[in-house]
């Protein structure tokens, strides 16, 4: 075993000991609700119970997540930095991810959460020349250049203000404490997280660990939401919950570099709002979300850096446009639509804009998307925990941005050094099998058509599996 495979060894054997020591109540697989009832006496660690306060932050699950992926063959002519290669053993990876998530109730409307997490692999192509990117876990673990260590995603407080006598039950899972709370409320959320846990959410497609593994179907990709490269931030996030909508405001910090790790201490010209009202129309299950950001940060100018080249006869280049006071703004529009078997069975779809006018700073580089696809639950074939589903999802550049890469511009995650334009095409299916209590295995298939918008390269096919351990 080499010494990667040694600290990732390690590093899962101790948040099994650490989540034996300390969880109070069983979990289900995927991070899903679990029984807040404490289990028989005789299964506490009868020190812990009563020595630590009620207080004490509590394991509320832990996973690995591991996926394979392989693309077999890949026409492409020509290469430039960040084009989608296979070549030099970039066709095929395996990423890890591990995770162990605390949380603790502070007091009666205070809750605090933690998580820490652990990346190793590269992923195909070492995470560039895509928007709809064929592995969730790859861009939010960091660039290449990152070290391979255990880091701190999350760490925030949570305060809620109930509006209304009535309360609901919330299970255990990863970043939410069990217990009761106000079916009408006031939240109130403040420290490091990601602005996609509480914006653009859906019931179908959010989750790269049991759901699909392609960004298309993660969130909206035309959604530059603020965060570093690792796909998270420091902010602040309020909103108003009623039974049957959600008003939601956020302002999160952003990177001082376009896909950059690092943040600036204190500075109200890098920062980015996110607006959302989720309702919730009829009995059926519906939900619509209509949201709006808006980004500014030391962004460069497609249409400047464009402008620079032709005066000097050279090659556009963002770098050298960027300075404070870039902004961009955009729409997105989403719908989940619960089917049968008990809501396990529905459609979804996306739609998104985004201005395209300044470069891509912390997601991907799309400027339009749309979205759609289909779940089916195993029930039907005598396999209740199973899931099958599909999705197709297209993005698209703006004329800037398009103009840009055409003439030879590098962006955060794109440039061939050339383009013979073409929306990008990405269509996927999983099937995820449910293995006993805590194991999930998914083959997956994805198909691309047109990666990184160019014409002249691909279709790639992804083929792949993933292993989701959860607790």
């Amino acid at each position: 075993m080499n010494r990667r495979g040694k600290i990732s060894a390690l590093f899962f054997l101790a948040l099994v000991v650490l989540t034996a020591s300390l969880a109070d109540a069983d979990t289900r697989p995927g991070g899903g609700p679990v029984d807040p009832s404490p289990p028989p006496a005789a299964s506490f660690p009868p020190a812990a119970v009563e020595i630590l306060p009620g207080w004490f932050p509590k394991v509320l699950g832990m996973q690995f997540n591991g996926v394979y992926q392989n693309v077999p063959n890949l026409h492409s002519p020509y290469q430039g930095p960040n084009s989608f290669s296979v070549d030099g053993g970039k066709g095929h990876d395996f990423t890890q991810t591990y995770g162990l998530y605390l949380g603790t109730q502070i007091s009666t409307n205070l809750q605090g959460y933690m998580d820490m997490e652990y990346f190793q692999g590269s992923g195909i192509s070492d995470g560039v020349g895509l928007a709809g990117y064929v592995n969730g876990d790859v861009i939010r673990a960091g660039s290449s250049d990152l070290p391979k260590t255990p880091y701190v995603a999350r760490m925030y407080l949570k305060y809620l203000l109930p509006l209304s006598s009535q309360t609901e039950k919330v299970e255990r899972s990863m970043d939410q404490v069990p217990g009761e709370q106000p079916v009408a409320r006031w939240e109130l959320k403040a420290g490091k997280f990601s602005g996609s846990d509480d914006f653009d959410q859906n019931r179908y497609a959010n989750n790269n660990r049991t759901q699909f593994l392609n960004f298309d179907f993660l969130f909206n990709t035309a959604w530059d939401y603020a965060a570093d490269t690792r796909g998270y931030s420091y902010g602040l996030t309020t909103a108003l919950v009623q039974p049957q909508w959600r008003l939601a405001l956020g302002a999160s910090m952003e990177p001082n570099r376009a896909n950059g790790a690092d943040f600036d201490v204190v500075d109200f010209r890098e920062l980015g709002y996110n607006l959302e009202l989720t309702v919730k129309p009829n009995e059926a299950g519906t939900v619509l979300r209509l949201l709006a950001y808006l980004n500014e940060a030391r962004m460069g100018s497609y249409d400047e850096a464009l402008g620079l080249a032709r005066a000097t006869a050279s090659t556009p280049d963002l770098h050298l446009v960027e300075r404070q006071g870039g902004l961009k703004y955009g729409f997105g529009l989403n719908f989940e639509q619960p089917l049968a078997d008990k809501g396990e069975t529905g459609i979804f779809g996306r739609l998104g804009w985004g201005d395209g006018r300044h470069e891509n700073w912390s997601y991907v580089e799309a400027d339009r998307h749309a979205s759609a696809g289909l779940q089916v639950n195993g029930t039907h074939w005598g396999r209740d925990e199973d899931q099958v589903a599909v999705a197709y999802g297209v993005n698209a550049l703006s004329d800037s941005h398009r103009n840009y890469l055409a003439a030879g511009g590098i962006g955060m995650l794109l440039g061939d050094g050339s383009l013979d334009y073409g929306p990008e095409q990405v269509l996927e299916a999983y099937y995820r099998v449910q293995l006993g209590p805590y194991l999930q295995v998914s083959p997956d298939f994805q198909f691309i058509r047109n990666p990184g918008y160019n014409k002249d390269r691909g279709p790639a096919e992804v083929y792949g599996v993933r292993a989701h351990l959860s607790f």
